[in-house]
C-alpha cells in the first residue's frame, strides 16, 4: 500500500513538474498559434482547396496533443484526478477537446469548425496574464449592471427630450425615439458628433448646453465608471492569483517536507530491521 502511494506520488510530481515547465507550456502555445494561423488560412478559397488533406493531418495533431496535455493534468492530480475538473479553465479546455472530436462531416462540420475556432480562445487558459483580465471582467459584471442602469436612464431621459427638442428641425436624427437613441449612442462613441450638434445649432444657439451635457455624463463619467470597476477588479484578481500561488507554493513545501520525513522513517525502519536481523 505505501509503495503504491510513493509511485502514485512520485508520477503525480514528475508529471506536474512537465505540465508547469516552460516548454511544455511553450509548446502548448505554439499549436494554438498554429491552429490560429490555419482556421485564417481556411478562409482562403486557394489556400483551402490545395491543403485541405494538410490541414486535417495537422488539426488531427494538435487534438492529440491536446488530449495528451489534458490526460497529462489529470495524472498530476493522481491520486485525485478529478481535481482536475475543479479549475474552471481546464473544464473549458476539456469541452473544446470533446467537441474538436466531433467528425467534420455533413451538419456536423460547421460544430467541428467552431471547435476548431474556439482552441483560439485557449490562449486565455495558456496565458495567466489573461485569465486575470477575464476573471476582472466577470467579476466586474455586477458592478457594470448599475453603470448600465444609469446609463440607460441618461439615454432615455436625453433621448426624448431630443426628441422634443430637435425632431422638427432635423428628423434624419432624432425623428423618433428609436432614431433618438440611435443618435445618442453616435454621439458617445464620438463619431462625428458635432455635426448633429451643428444643425440643432443653426436653429437653436443653446443646443449646445443638450448636446455637452451628454457627452460629459455618457461619455466620461459613465465610461470612467466602466473604467473604474474593471481597474479595480483587475486589482482583485491579481492579489488573489498571489494568494493562490503563495498557497500551492506552501502546500509543496508541506508535501516535500512529508517525503523527506517518510524517507528518514523509512531508513530508520530498514536499520532496525537489519540490526534485529544480524
Amino acid at each position: 500500500m505505501n509503495e503504491s502511494f510513493v509511485l502514485l506520488t512520485n508520477l503525480s510530481t514528475r508529471t506536474n513538474k512537465i505540465v508547469a515547465s516552460t516548454w511544455f507550456t511553450t509548446l502548448i502555445l505554439v499549436l494554438i498559434l498554429i491552429n490560429a494561423a490555419m482556421v485564417g488560412c481556411e478562409t482562403s478559397d486557394w489556400i483551402n482547396a490545395r491543403f485541405t488533406s494538410e490541414f486535417t493531418f495537422v488539426y488531427n495533431v494538435i487534438l492529440i496533443a491536446f488530449i495528451i496535455e489534458a490526460i497529462l493534468k489529470m495524472i498530476a492530480k493522481v491520486p485525485q484526478p478529478w481535481r482536475y475538473f475543479q479549475d474552471g479553465w481546464n473544464c473549458f479546455d476539456f469541452a473544446i477537446i470533446v467537441l474538436s472530436l466531433v467528425p467534420a462531416v455533413g451538419q456536423l462540420a460547421m460544430i467541428a469548425r467552431i471547435a476548431r475556432l474556439l482552441r483560439i480562445f485557449r490562449l486565455i487558459s495558456v496565458f495567466p496574464q489573461l485569465r486575470v483580465l477575464v476573471i476582472a471582467l466577470l467579476h466586474s459584471l455586477p458592478g457594470m449592471a448599475n453603470v448600465v442602469f444609469l446609463m440607460s436612464v441618461i439615454f432615455y431621459t436625453y433621448g426624448v427630450a431630443g426628441y422634443h427638442l430637435f425632431h422638427d428641425i432635423d428628423p434624419i436624427h432624432w425623428k423618433d425615439l428609436g432614431t433618438s437613441l440611435l443618435s445618442l449612442f453616435r454621439i458617445v462613441t464620438l463619431e462625428d458628433w458635432t455635426d448633429i450638434m451643428y444643425v440643432a445649432l443653426d436653429h437653436h444657439s443653446w443646443a449646445w448646453i443638450y448636446f455637452v451635457s451628454f457627452v460629459v455624463l455618457a461619455t466620461f463619467v459613465i465610461i470612467n465608471l466602466f473604467i473604474g470597476i474593471v481597474v479595480t477588479n483587475v486589482q482583485e484578481a491579481r492579489e488573489n492569483q498571489l494568494a493562490e500561488l503563495k498557497q500551492e507554493l506552501h502546500t509543496e513545501e508541506i508535501v516535500h517536507e512529508l517525503q523527506r520525513t517518510r524517507d528518514a522513517l523509512q531508513r530508520v525502519q530498514n536499520a532496525l530491521e537489519n540490526k534485529h536481523a544480524s
